[in-house]
């Protein structure tokens, strides 16, 4: 089987980014809110991101079990 590989550098570099600032968003933000004395902010923030999180995982999901094949083979 053939390995899935990226189309170019620059691709890489903006995957990589933005898996950093995403993870950045939802660990060390709250956080910081958090010792600032935002736990309620924080409580909030977590909340609407699981409620915007799951519609696009169960998406995701229901994409791969009707493609039958990785999202990077197309």
């Amino acid at each position: 089987m053939k390995r899935e590989k990226f189309g170019s550098r620059l691709g890489f570099i903006l995957i990589s980014a933005g898996c950093a600032i995403g993870l950045g968003s939802v660990w060390r933000f709250p956080y910081v809110v958090g010792q600032s004395g935002g736990a309620a902010f924080v409580l909030i923030y977590l909340f609407f991101l699981v409620i915007l999180g799951l519609p696009i995982m169960v998406m995701e999901y229901a994409v791969g079990r009707a493609g039958q094949a990785s999202i990077a083979m197309f």
